[in-house]
């Protein structure tokens, strides 16, 4: 309430508690109470364990939010953005991008990381990103490993283009998943 008569226009608040950092399910039950309460009058944003299309309608319609903020499920796969937008329009499941979609747009990842922060660091940088872009592809740990020793983008480049013609067929299956309210019978 507080916040609410300083002016703020909307609020995020994310469920899992500073001492939890990230471990531990997120209690989204304290953001439903937030935006439930009578005297709330601004837009309330739901965060916390979004990482599919699918749970983030559940939550926003379970817990009456008025959005959803993503974090650590767009690293590395910022197709999650669109993959909810479409399934809350449509309610079906968008196919997971390509192999080419990812290497494509993981280089360019690379590319903007030295253009801003400069060779060494945005390449030591994108070493912590690869594993979302390439999340799910079978024997990717090889190639993953050989990712985070080279120094040069044009290395970097050939090993990604490597993974492209290697998995130029593979298709991602997106399963629906089980939806658990692990907070339900919490005694805090």
């Amino acid at each position: 309430m507080r916040l609410q008569d300083a002016g703020i226009r909307a609020l995020t608040i994310h469920g899992r508690t500073r001492c939890q950092l990230y471990k531990g399910e997120a209690d989204w039950t304290l953001i439903g109470k937030v935006k439930n309460d009578p005297r709330i009058k601004i837009p309330i944003f739901g965060n916390g364990d979004i990482d599919s299309p699918q749970k983030a309608l559940e939550y926003k319609n379970r817990y009456g939010v008025d959005g959803i903020m993503i974090g650590r499920a767009a690293i590395g796969y910022p197709w999650i953005f669109r993959e909810i937008k479409h399934y809350i329009t449509t309610g079906e499941w968008l196919p997971a991008p390509t192999v080419q979609e990812r290497v494509a747009v993981c280089k360019k990842h690379l590319q903007k990381s030295i253009e801003w922060k400069g060779p060494i660091m945005g390449i030591n940088e994108m070493r912590g990103r690869y594993a979302g872009y390439l999340k799910g592809l079978p024997g990717i740990k090889d190639f993953q490993k050989r990712l985070v020793l080279l120094r040069t983008p044009e290395e970097i480049a050939a090993v990604l283009d490597e993974i492209q013609a290697c998995y130029e067929e593979y298709q991602w299956q997106q399963a629906p998943i089980e939806l658990i309210n692990y907070h339900e019978n919490c005694v805090l």
